[in-house]
């Protein structure tokens, strides 16, 4: 007899691998997508120079092997985990986002610049404050031992305690716009 909700569970994700492998194969052939085309795949044109750094920095942390291209495993990777990690997990991963330099610790410059790009990306929809005062806010409420840097543990506690701040991590990566492409390219083929 068997699980059969689990072999429906199982069916659909292979039905949605499959879609995204399509998609990805159809839009890039070789089977590894370079910067160019992860802007061109995701619809990233004429972005100002703030935006365009952000999504290098996306474009360098999907690239999980760091060989300058992102692979299909690292693109499923990816977007299972926007889609449909932990939160823990995703914290962690906008942390690595976030920290440009590499160092372990995102300070101001390196919020402000992703708080510009995000706000470039998605359209400045009437903001209430600058992206400035965002960034200082952020700072003031989260950075707990005052040094100038959030700490991955400062990072975490306070995207968890501070819903502002989670609302703009949670839109700096909203890929519904491509899952709505993957589902309308389903409908079709």
């Amino acid at each position: 007899m068997g699980n059969t909700s689990g072999s429906t569970v199982d069916d659909l994700q292979a039905v949605e691998m499959h879609l995204w492998y399509k998609k990805f194969m159809t839009e890039c052939p070789s089977g590894q997508l370079t910067l160019h085309e992860f802007k061109q795949f995701f619809g990233l044109r004429g972005l100002d120079p703030e935006a365009n750094a952000y999504i290098e920095q996306m474009f360098r942390t999907f690239d999980m092997n760091k060989d300058g291209y992102i692979d299909f495993m690292e693109y499923v990777a990816a977007l299972s985990l926007v889609m449909r990690g932990k939160m823990e997990h995703k914290l962690r991963w906008y942390f690595k986002l976030y920290d440009v330099d590499g160092n372990g610790c995102i300070d101001r410059h390196e919020l402000l610049n992703i708080i510009k790009a995000i706000r470039a990306i998605n359209g400045n929809e009437s903001q209430d404050t600058t992206a400035e005062d965002f960034t200082n806010r952020v700072f003031d409420r989260i950075d707990i031992n005052g040094d100038g840097e959030l700490s991955l543990e400062e990072f975490v506690a306070g995207a968890r305690s501070d819903e502002d701040f989670m609302e703009v991590m949670m839109k700096s990566l909203d890929l519904s716009h491509i899952v709505a492409m993957i589902h309308n390219r389903r409908r079709s083929v």
